[in-house]
């Protein structure tokens, strides 16, 4: 059976040049992998692999009998359906440890920073492997997307050294402007239907057993969101309603002024306040200096829930 590497469920830019730079460290190594992925490609995750020349991974939603490597997760709710019925082979992740296991040893690479591609260019350092121009471009992307061009407070400096290193390979010059660049392509969100807004970049988690679904929207300037945010919220109630959650939220983050507008509908009117010590007014609220999901959002709620 064939050996994939795919990242989550409503797959962003790190899950998809992930899933392609792992492929291509494996293969380089001598060991045959396919890059895959779980859902449709984001216009940020189409511009990257646009400018460096690379079509999209396959998209393959079933995985039973074959082997994998999990790129940029560990949790079974943003796994294949299927992922029990397939082997796992190794983890390369940025995130907490999830609920994943396995039945035989495996390979993990999980670190505390602020993109799994930082993760996958340590795998190339240690196996001696040289990153192609073109690899190297996508991957710095990806970390530019991830750490929020470094204002992320997931950004480490292994983030800004890589993403250095990496510029050199690709010939990039201007690494700040090209994550400008791609940010603005998140921000061209007009036209959009509001409920491939709400899901762009979704993630379902399970808290102690409840279901709680977050999605985040990247721009910079808040203020395209002025006369499509009471839709955003109505599809957001929509979809809690639809999918039967304890909890949905959308960030709404503006890079530049650093900070969120949360949208929340939750079975618990007191969880934003129980979780950021915060109150809501019509189901929002800012949340000052917010920029990370994994690392601001989550905890906080798992805490809660635990």
């Amino acid at each position: 059976m064939s050996i994939y590497a795919v990242g989550h469920k409503v797959p962003d830019s790190d899950s998809i040049v992930g899933a392609i730079a792992l492929s291509y460290l494996k293969n380089q190594i001598g060991e045959e992998v396919i890059p895959a992925r779980l859902g449709e490609l984001s216009p940020e995750t189409q511009f990257i692999i646009d400018k460096f020349g690379f079509d999209a991974p396959e998209l393959k939603l079933s995985y039973a009998g074959h082997s994998l490597y999990i790129v940029d997760h560990s949790d079974i709710a943003l796994a294949p359906d299927d992922i029990d019925q397939a082997t796992i082979l190794g983890i390369v992740d940025h995130h907490k440890l999830g609920d994943l296991t396995s039945d035989t040893p495996l390979e993990c690479w999980i670190r505390p920073v602020g993109c799994s591609n930082t993760v996958i260019k340590m795998m190339y350092d240690f196996h001696q492997v040289a990153i192609p121009k073109d690899i190297a471009g996508i991957m710095l992307c990806a970390i530019l997307s991830d750490t929020v061009i470094f204002k992320s407070p997931t950004c480490t400096t292994a983030d800004i050294r890589c993403v250095e290193v990496l510029a050199e390979i690709a010939g990039v010059e201007d690494f700040k402007a090209l994550g400008m660049e791609m940010f603005e392509v998140k921000s061209a969100v007009l036209d959009t239907p509001m409920r491939d807004l709400v899901m762009r970049d979704f993630k379902n988690f399970y808290m102690n057993g409840t279901h709680i679904g977050i999605g985040q929207l990247e721009v910079i300037d808040l203020s395209i969101f002025d006369e499509m945010k009471a839709d955003l919220a109505a599809d957001l109630a929509k979809l809690k309603q639809e999918e039967g959650q304890h909890t949905v939220m959308l960030l709404l983050t503006d890079i530049m002024k650093e900070g969120s507008e949360l949208i929340i509908y939750s079975d618990d009117e007191q969880l934003v306040e129980k979780a950021y010590g915060k109150s809501t007014t019509d189901n929002k609220v800012w949340l000052e200096g917010v920029l990370s999901r994994k690392k601001q959002i989550v905890p906080q709620l798992q805490q809660v829930f635990a």
